[in-house]
């Protein structure tokens, strides 16, 4: 059995390292290939593979199509939406991620960026503190819990918004549940995004939604680029002077919104959420062991296209 680990944005090297231990440990054969020029070089490689490790990656019908063998792909982290989920049911390929496994780093980033907008990106004028505002976190999953978490240590007030979570869940971590989205904008100075992008929820927070929060709101987005109307966040921005926008999901529009509110906005160069060694090793086991598991038992316990 061949397991291809294809990363354009590789893993660390002892993730690397680790996921090839697993792997072999198991009996299979593992290929790398990293940094690649071209989707041709991902389909290519995938000709042969049994099994599929990726990250950003997309593994799209095409590839799908050329991997005659796959028998399932597994995304190291917790979005998928860079996998045509429908085609691989097509062909009888599984797909998992690993939910949970980047959740810690990304709520790290969260806060490094959000200091950094609150701080004036460091210019030499006063900024404000964090001790004491409100973080209203719409999605109140594994990211959301670990935002949540880490915004007690600030001492922060905090609220949540997700109609799939139970109240009492919210609840007994701390965290005051929200019945309506307009009410979580317009009740927090800061509003942390982690919903993923479906066809409900892209272009879903836009105009409407971010003139709502307080004076001084600062909308923090490590979710997906596409759940941000970006036309909307434009005209939010230039009507409130006060508003910022912090994002691990460099917009379309990034350069216009750079030059027209400058240190209002701030955009990491590349998606850097699960950028950290903890999340690359997380992750990238608990791929490799759920492919093993897979392949020797038939475990699909975080098959996501059922």
């Amino acid at each position: 059995m061949k397991v291809l680990v294809a990363t354009q944005k590789p893993f660390a090297p002892a993730a690397v390292a680790s996921i090839r231990q697993v792997i072999e440990d198991a009996g299979y054969e593992m290929i790398l290939l990293e940094k690649y020029a071209s989707a041709e070089d991902l389909t290519k490689a995938a000709a042969d593979a049994d099994a599929i490790i990726i990250r950003s990656d997309v593994v799209d019908a095409k590839v799908l199509e050329a991997a005659k063998n796959l028998k399932i792909v597994v995304r190291a982290g917790a979005g998928y939406d860079n996998v045509d989920l429908a085609t691989a049911k097509e062909h009888g390929v599984v797909v998992q991620n690993t939910p949970g496994q980047n959740s810690n780093a990304v709520a790290e980033l969260v806060f490094g960026m959000t200091v950094i907008a609150i701080r004036n990106m460091y210019d030499g004028t006063s900024g404000t503190e964090l001790r004491g505002k409100t973080l209203g976190i719409q999605a109140f999953g594994q990211v959301g819990r670990n935002v949540a978490r880490i915004a007690k240590g600030f001492d922060m007030v905090v609220s949540a918004l997700d109609p799939f979570c139970p109240d009492e869940v919210i609840a007994e971590a701390g965290v005051n549940p929200v019945k309506t989205v307009n009410d979580l904008y317009l009740n927090n100075q800061f509003v942390s995004i982690h919903i993923p992008a479906t066809p409900e929820t892209k272009g879903s927070i836009g105009y409407d939604l971010i003139r709502l929060m307080p004076a001084g709101g600062v909308l923090i987005n490590t979710a997906r680029k596409e759940v941000i109307d970006e036309a909307g966040l434009m005209r939010a921005l230039e009507e409130r002077t006060d508003l910022k926008y912090v994002a691990d999901v460099k917009p379309d529009n990034a350069d216009e919104l750079k030059a027209k509110f400058g240190h209002r906005v701030f955009f990491t160069p590349k998606k850097m959420g699960a950028q950290t060694a903890e999340a690359n090793i997380n992750a990238g086991i608990a791929a490799a062991r759920q492919i093993v598991a897979y392949l020797r038992d038939g475990e699909n316990r975080y098959q996501v296209n059922r």
